[in-house]
């Protein structure tokens, strides 16, 4: 089976490899800080046990067309695997409400944007005009003038990361690194990548950092300039952190603004927070240069739905010449972290920032908002603890106690939480039937009380726990 779906029947399953070992688990990994005790981490399924073979073409498969008829069958059960997958896909954060059709017609070129953006190289099989188009249009969002900003569309938020930290390392070669512990892991890859000192901030029941331990932090190193990583939106649990707070912390802490460097991680909701302001009484924390930031990021493969890995890095143009270098073989400057870069993704993103425009990004955030709040309301009226953030589209609830479940949709868990990140294509159809299976298998779980729900009060605060204890 391939995606849960049979092979065709003239695979040879002797081309299927063995199961490879079992991961060896770090002690961090293991351990669950919510319950004190050891939990092993699940981990996925190995590849390996479904992976297809490449082999060698026959001598006569150009007379017989027996390839040809083999590959076109696997390619259309696992397109059909596809299909069936989307349909339960409710715990990352991908928009899946895209029709990019019309871009096919460029799929046999091969568009690569290497080297700086804003420079034309020798290679001419490129699409920098669309991703200057869509740089300048999120510069500006994020209330930069042309002249004043610099960025490039990455392969993703795990690059915009490491590219805004080492900007920030180049400007203060001696900076430590201040990232809160809800912080997507890519900001502590940078750390150890780049051998950074970094210290980890203490958070909130809501996930937002604790500018209190954040200050702390500050004040053991005040000899040091700091590089701080700002959520906008964390990974788990959607939580937005108070920039102005953050600001606020590091000037109460002693530190200038030429001696601290903020990039903001805004992967999933750097983009969807713009429109927020204009559907909640609450204001939502604003990210603009018009603050001491020094780089923002989003992801293009999450709210906007570009179908593959992609994000967009802006920073300001002083900050670049720390990292820039020329290079005559592409008779251009290189900035950025990857050489060749997927032209396709600019042209992708170009696409959707026309066809949809501001309004139709409030109607998406509009949706994702009000079906968000009604995942959350109908698990705590099931009674199942339940939070969700203000200005959050992410529903963090108690981890369901069925792997298999787990894996039907997708959840993305950690300790004794899950969570739902409700995209523009999730309805409330699907929520539903999502909360029917769930409520099904609780019955089952919970059936001899031998099996209790997970107690969340640590994750998320007693007052959105319904475990035995604090019902």
């Amino acid at each position: 089976m391939v995606g849960g779906e049979p092979l065709p029947e003239d695979f040879d399953l002797s081309l299927i490899k063995d199961t490879v070992p079992p991961a060896v688990l770090s002690s961090d990994e293991a351990e669950d800080s919510n319950e004190k005790v050891k939990r092993d981490m699940v981990l996925g399924r190995k590849v390996h046990t479904s992976c297809l073979e490449v082999t060698e073409p026959e001598a006569d498969d150009e007379v017989t067309g027996e390839r040809e008829a083999y590959m076109a069958s696997v390619l259309a059960r696992y397109r059909k695997s596809l299909i069936e997958r989307t349909k339960h896909h409710l715990g990352y954060p991908c928009n899946l409400d895209s029709d990019y059709g019309a871009l096919a017609q460029l799929q046999h070129f091969p568009i690569n944007n290497l080297g700086d953006p804003f420079i034309e190289s020798n290679y001419g099989v490129h699409s920098k005009q669309f991703e200057v188009g869509v740089l300048d249009w999120f510069a500006r969002l994020w209330e930069l003038e042309k002249n004043e900003y610099w960025g490039y569309i990455t392969n993703g938020g795990t690059e915009c990361n490491l590219h805004g930290i080492l900007v920030g390392r180049e400007i203060f070669p001696d900076g430590i690194l201040y990232a809160s512990l809800e912080s997507h892991y890519s900001v502590f890859k940078a750390a150890r990548m780049y051998r950074m000192e970094c210290e980890k901030v203490e958070t909130l029941c809501s996930g937002k950092i604790d500018c209190d331990d954040f200050k702390a932090k500050l004040l053991c190193h005040k000899d040091k300039p700091a590089i701080i990583n700002v959520n906008i939106g964390t990974t788990v649990k959607g939580a937005v952190d108070d920039l102005d707070l953050v600001i606020q912390t590091l000037e109460e802490a002693g530190f200038s603004h030429d001696r601290f460097y903020i990039h903001c991680d805004g992967a999933l909701f750097g983009l969807m927070m713009l429109f927020v302001k204009h559907l909640h009484q609450a204001c939502a924390p604003k990210v603009t240069f018009k603050r001491p930031i020094g780089s923002v990021s989003v992801s293009g493969h999450k709210f906007l739905g570009c179908p593959m890995p992609c994000g967009v890095q802006i920073t300001r143009l002083e900050h670049i010449n720390a990292l820039s270098m020329n290079v005559e073989y592409l008779a251009s400057i290189d900035a950025t972290i990857m050489g060749s870069r997927n032209g396709h993704a600019s042209i992708f993103l170009w696409y959707t920032l026309n066809q949809k425009g501001y309004k139709g990004f409030q109607k998406d955030v509009q949706k994702c908002l009000k079906n968000a709040q009604y995942l959350k309301d109908r698990l705590v009226d099931a009674g199942i603890g339940a939070m969700l953030n203000e200005l959050s589209s992410t529903v963090v609830f108690e981890r369901p106690h069925d792997e298999e479940f787990m894996r039907k949709w997708q959840l993305a868990c950690q300790g004794n939480i899950a969570h739902v990140v409700v995209m523009p294509n999730i309805t409330v159809e699907k929520l539903d039937d999502f909360l029917d299976e769930l409520l099904e298998k609780r019955k089952t779980w919970f059936l001899d009380g031998k099996c209790q729900p997970y107690c969340i009060a640590s994750d998320v605060g007693q007052q959105n726990c319904l475990c035995t204890v604090h019902k």
